[in-house]
């Protein structure tokens, strides 16, 4: 039976010389992964970028067509951004590993990669994310915490890495299955 489902990519993973594993958010079934056959000359693999939300039309767990419905156009071409979705695409891969639909979680994710398109001003975006990420995923950061006050915060690059670090240590407080980012350093250097 064929299954149509808009989806979040997070990764693109080779298999084998035919094959590759994509790794989604779906909006009907949560994280899923899929078979993706041939991709080559002929069907590129740019449909399938971090972040990219295409349509996918899927048998079982292989895909049979896969649509760009959102080309996130600056945070391809922006250095910052493109930092910024990597790092972001890596933390959603960790986190979310539930074959569970949530169709609001779904949504918050969409609109976030949306406004990280859209923003003029990217250095604190991801700061920002994992805050509203952490709410999201019911552990919201209490009043009290020197963490809750990020969004109103100028950041110097130095206040930006402390603030970051202490964002991923909450994480690892929190998820059991947290892993510290690869894209963390690079994240840091960007941003320098």
């Amino acid at each position: 039976m064929l299954v149509t489902t808009d989806a979040i990519v997070l990764s693109l993973q080779p298999h084998s010389d035919k094959a590759h594993v994509l790794h989604a958010y779906t909006r009907t079934g949560g994280r899923i992964n899929y078979m993706v056959y041939g991709l080559g000359k002929k069907n590129s693999s740019g449909k399938y970028t971090p972040l990219s939300i295409v349509q996918l039309t899927t048998d079982e767990r292989s895909i049979r067509t896969a649509q760009l419905t959102f080309v996130p156009a600056t945070i391809t071409t922006d250095p910052y951004k493109r930092t910024i979705a990597l790092f972001m695409s890596e933390i959603l891969h960790n986190v979310l590993r539930h074959p569970m639909e949530d169709a609001p979680m779904y949504d918050f994710l969409a609109d976030s990669i949306r406004e990280l398109d859209q923003t003029d001003e990217p250095q604190n975006f991801h700061l920002q994310f994992l805050v509203n990420f952490a709410a999201k995923l019911g552990f919201a950061i209490p009043e009290n915490h020197t963490l809750y006050t990020i969004h109103n915060t100028p950041y110097t690059r130095k206040a930006r890495q402390e603030a970051l670090r202490a964002l991923c240590a909450y994480f690892a407080e929190h998820v059991e299955t947290w892993e510290s980012p690869k894209s963390l350093d690079v994240l840091m250097e960007v941003f320098d």
